[in-house]
């Protein structure tokens, strides 16, 4: 069996990590699954020009937000793992509290239950205590909160391999096979 991805797709900045994210994984034959918000397809569209039907085609399965008897709500599904690309602050709260109000933040609930991978490419600086706190709890929890940081020192020549080198980043935090991301091999 294929292992299985849970994309989750929100409102914050980077939309890119996403489409980046699914595509990578298609390549390494793992099976996804997006659940974009409202507010992530607005993103999307702005950032990238892509519609729902345009962003959703980039999944082996897509999940509307309200849809909670989707198979990712349940822990008998089994996943690999779960990324929130990007992750707004909105989504950290809810899932730092275990507020499962839609298929995105149950999903993240299961994940964490199930204690299977869940990271969060948390967006929105500067950051506050508030949102310092959700982090805190998540990790407590098992989750990774992972910044989209760019690695200046591999030195990219472009946006491209910047986004590039943190999917390869993010793939190989959860666990999944064939993940290439740069290795850094001293001065």
């Amino acid at each position: 069996m294929r292992p299985r991805l849970v994309v989750g797709l929100t409102g914050a900045t980077g939309a890119v990590y996403a489409t980046r994210l699914l595509g990578r994984a298609r390549a390494l034959g793992v099976e996804t699954h997006l659940v974009a918000t409202p507010a992530g397809v607005l993103n999307a569209h702005h950032e990238l020009g892509l519609d729902r039907k345009g962003l959703e085609a980039l999944a082996d399965q897509a999940h509307a937000p309200g849809d909670v008897g989707a198979c990712i709500a349940s822990g008998s599904f089994a996943t690999a793992a779960m990324v929130v690309a990007p992750c707004s602050m909105k989504t950290l709260a809810a899932i730092a509290h275990g507020l499962g109000d839609n298929l995105l933040t149950r999903a993240a609930d299961v994940t964490l239950k199930e204690r299977r991978r869940l990271l969060l490419m948390v967006r929105e600086t500067p950051f506050n205590l508030a949102h310092l706190r959700n982090m805190t709890a998540v990790t407590e929890m098992g989750g990774i909160v992972f910044p989209p940081l760019p690695a200046f020192y591999l030195k990219p020549a472009s946006i491209d391999e910047l986004v590039d080198e943190t999917v390869e980043r993010v793939l190989a935090l959860l666990q999944l096979q064939g993940a290439k991301p740069q290795a850094w091999t001293g001065l």
